[in-house]
């Protein structure tokens, strides 16, 4: 081939790439259409880190169309209350939700399996049962049953035991204590003589303020320093053993998400997982100076007694004993949670144990 040929037909080819390249996108487009959803969050728009898992995943999916997915999200009241937007997702009222599942564990005990329980598993623990222990699809199983979809989007890490009017040291302290406490976790320290309460997140301040509790839980360091408990209730506890790893869930009305592409379905699973790993990592950075600020601003740090400890424990493992014998889906999910906690906690004393203790060591000897 002589060089005037070359360049002619290498022109020819560049042309062709370019005019390829320009029909891509609207063939792109033609396989994206449009979609307009509303999603009701359980959360305040004050709390940028959870409130904002909505709003994360509503970015990543409108992304990945090119805008055609677009993923309205409405905070907490905006629509419905914040503890009725699964309700509001299961009706139709709105196609999607952006909640965690133990607040409706009033309807049934198993609601609270896909987010977390009472002395079950950490974070990383918690991820590991739902993508590759079965969870989701466990979960799901049930939520179907419900009207629902619903896939992991976002978790908080382990939680902080929350903020009281006065010291608890004993369990005798706990008797007639009127807390705001999320899930079934209240069915345990019931059993301890706690009054528990199911108060929405933006409500707790007035109702600790005002004396109408004693104390409330939410959620770590930097959401609840933006709620500022620590001016009415200073006393600052851990851990929050019901919930080692909370899973916050974005859940689909049914028919709807069945109702979209396959693409459109598998991108929300893609964007769920995304959205979920980027809250824990948010918290993770977000809550260590925090909890400075809040040390700084007079709140008082303790741990919870080993005495309170152990009766909690002991006073969980009765609850599920009593819904293992009443509930069969409860039974057949918590199983499995339980035969992987075994294990998770035996791996995890191993090498995570000894180089996070050792590490630890090390910071509170001033060398980090």
């Amino acid at each position: 081939m002589d060089r005037r040929s070359f360049i002619k037909n290498a022109s020819l080819g560049g042309l062709a790439a370019a005019g390829a390249a320009a029909l891509a996108t609207p063939a792109i487009a033609q396989a994206n259409p449009k979609v307009n959803w509303r999603l009701a969050s359980s959360f305040p728009k004050s709390l940028d880190t959870i409130y904002g898992g909505g709003e994360v995943l509503s970015k990543y999916v409108s992304e990945a169309t090119d805008g055609a997915f677009q993923i309205q999200v409405f905070a907490a009241g905006e629509i419905v209350p914040g503890l009725q937007a699964a309700d509001a997702a299961a009706a139709g009222t709105v196609e999607a939700c952006h909640t965690v599942a133990y607040y409706y564990w009033g309807k049934d005990p198993t609601w609270a399996l896909g987010a977390a329980v009472p002395f079950a598993l950490n974070a990383r623990g918690m991820n590991a049962w739902h993508y590759h222990g079965g969870g989701i699809d466990l979960f799901n199983e049930f939520l179907g049953t419900q009207g629902l979809v619903g896939f992991p989007g976002g978790n908080t890490g382990v939680q902080m035991g929350g903020w009281f009017r006065k010291e608890i040291k004993t369990v005798a302290d706990m008797q007639g204590l009127k807390m705001r406490i999320g899930g079934f976790a209240g069915k345990v320290v019931e059993k301890l003589g706690v009054v528990p309460q199911q108060i929405a997140g933006g409500d707790i301040y007035p109702a600790l303020e005002k004396g109408t509790i004693d104390a409330a839980e939410w959620v770590g360091p930097y959401d609840d320093e933006k709620l500022g408990f620590y001016k009415v209730a200073p006393y600052y506890y851990y851990p929050g053993w019901w919930e080692g790893g909370p899973t916050v869930h974005a859940m689909f009305n049914k028919a709807a998400f069945e109702g979209l592409p396959k693409n459109y379905q598998s991108l929300l699973r893609t964007a769920c997982h995304a959205t979920d790993a980027n809250m824990l990592q948010k918290y993770d950075y977000l809550n260590p100076s925090a909890i400075k600020r809040l040390v700084a601003s007079g709140a008082k740090l303790s741990p919870f007694s080993a005495e309170i400890l152990s009766a909690c424990f002991d006073k969980a493992n009765e609850v599920y004993a009593e819904m293992e014998a009443s509930n069969p889906t409860f039974k057949k999910i918590w199983d499995s949670i339980k035969a992987f906690r075994g294990e998770y906690y035996l791996n995890a004393q191993i090498a995570e144990y000894n180089y996070d203790t050792f590490m630890m060591i090390q910071q509170r000897g001033g060398k980090l």
